[in-house]
């Protein structure tokens, strides 16, 4: 079957638009957030008066610390991965401002039982589609993506594998978090367990899915070289 081809650059932008969309649904949802944005949502709430999107600025700046440390070498493209976290925290807090997202208008949770189920079934979904695209595009992803895209490629590990692991340390980090803070759950459900067991698997089913439909080019082709990162064995 002759695949259809997408822009690299395309593919970035929806995986911004994607993702930040489905981190909203499933705050709204109230089922459970995300485990990998569960440490910025926890300290947004705590501090007050950062948004969620401003606390996720605090939160990848500390991974890409850690990011560079485990590589073992730091290059100033790498700083594309937080220019993409500035625009992802940005979006986010935009899909905030849209009432039914909007906590100060409408509290999570407190929607009809369907509507939050379907939400959460698609924010699910959503977020996996949304990360698999960062995975084929040579734009740095947001730096949780980028940590999990460089260190498996690093170390030569299966990325949804990695993926997997890496989804329930910080299921574990913002478990603590939130029993520190609050003295309670607070964001963290069964929800976000669940989603940590199976954000791996889906993200490697759409990466299959959407390798046998579409082909991935740049359009600044020689702009995409800077953007390489170290593979095992180099």
């Amino acid at each position: 079957m002759k695949k259809h081809v997408i822009h690299s650059e395309t593919v970035y932008v929806l995986g911004i638009v994607l993702l930040s969309f489905a981190v909203a649904m499933l705050t709204a949802a109230n089922f459970g957030i995300s485990m990998i944005v569960a440490p910025a949502y926890l300290l947004s709430l705590k501090t007050g008066f950062l948004t969620f999107g401003q606390a996720e600025y605090v939160v990848q700046a500390f991974l890409f610390v850690l990011f560079c440390l485990v590589m073992k070498k730091f290059k100033p493209v790498y700083l594309s991965s937080f220019v993409t976290c500035l625009i992802y925290g940005a979006v986010l807090d935009l899909w905030r401002l849209i009432p039914i997202f909007n906590p100060s208008v409408t509290e999570p949770g407190s929607m009809a039982l369907p509507l939050r189920i379907l939400m959460f079934v698609f924010g699910i979904l959503f977020t996996s589609v949304s990360v698999m695209l960062f995975f084929k595009t040579y734009l740095y992803p947001q730096v949780y993506d980028f940590f999990v895209k460089g260190v498996s490629g690093k170390f030569g590990i299966e990325i949804s594998r990695f993926k997997t692991c890496f989804d329930l340390s910080c299921l574990a980090v913002g478990s603590a978090m939130t029993l520190i803070f609050f003295k309670k759950f607070v964001g963290i459900s069964f929800g976000t367990l669940l989603i940590a067991l199976i954000n791996g698997t889906l993200i490697g089913f759409f990466g299959k899915v959407f390798d046998r439909i579409f082909e991935v080019k740049p359009i600044f082709k020689k702009f995409s070289k800077y953007f390489s990162l170290e593979r095992k064995g180099e």
